[in-house]
């Protein structure tokens, strides 16, 4: 378990979103420090937050960020594309840009942290997944992200012995940006930044945020039939 309170945490993707959401929740809980990074540091709009600029798919600017952020005790990688490339029609770069960003840029950014913070005395990692880790119907992002949900298990494996703990976020739809075309039920980011919150300081191993990802979760021992109805059709 890890404690939020006087904790110094770094947010990928911290300016918009669920990210937003969280560098507000962390700040409310009590967190002493709270590094919110984005492209442009300048919409970061916090009042209380340290921008940072990070472009997570650069090995350099990870490096920089670390240099600046040497006090971190918890990453919460949730900076993200939805490039939703498909694996048949898209140009394979794409497919590797949707790679880059979710699956190689959070694997960068622990690999930089993990030994800040195994230096500041141990802490914790959470990486935000997708309820399309477990279901394969957006092409490459499905992909990187059951990609990175095995990532963050290998992770969890690794870093336990050097005390740092390891929870993974799934969650469907939430009324970001990134959802905006979506017509249908939506999770508030606050109540997804609440929930990953809740599971940091639980030491839960996976937080399922909402009734659709649990839903999905529950049925992954099911015949592929029932989770892609497609394919049972006559």
């Amino acid at each position: 378990m890890t404690n939020i309170e006087g904790s110094v945490v770094l947010v990928t993707g911290g300016s918009r979103g669920i990210g937003r959401a969280l560098v507000t929740a962390l700040y409310e809980r009590g967190a002493k420090k709270v590094y919110a990074t984005a492209r442009d540091p300048k919409t970061v709009t916090h009042p209380d937050a340290v921008p940072l600029a990070l472009e997570v798919s650069d090995p350099a600017s990870v490096a920089a960020a670390a240099e600046q952020a040497q006090d971190v005790t918890i990453v919460i990688n949730n900076a993200g594309a939805a490039v939703n490339a498909n694996f048949l029609d898209s140009p394979v770069e794409d497919v590797r840009r949707e790679f880059e960003t979710n699956f190689y840029g959070p694997l960068l950014v622990t690999r930089a942290f993990v030994p800040i913070i195994e230096r500041n005395g141990g802490g914790h990692i959470l990486n935000v997944h997708s309820v399309l880790s477990w279901l394969g119907v957006l092409g490459s992002y499905s992909a990187s992200k059951a990609a990175l949900w095995s990532q963050t298990n290998s992770l969890r494996l690794d870093l336990k012995p050097r005390g740092i703990d390891v929870t993974g976020l799934h969650v469907g739809y939430v009324d970001t940006d990134m959802a905006a075309h979506v017509d249908g039920p939506k999770s508030t980011p606050e109540s997804v930044a609440a929930q990953a919150l809740d599971g940091i300081e639980s030491g839960a191993f996976e937080v399922l945020a909402d009734d659709l990802t649990r839903q999905v979760k529950a049925g992954l021992s099911a015949e592929g039939g029932a989770l892609y109805p497609q394919l049972a059709a006559a």
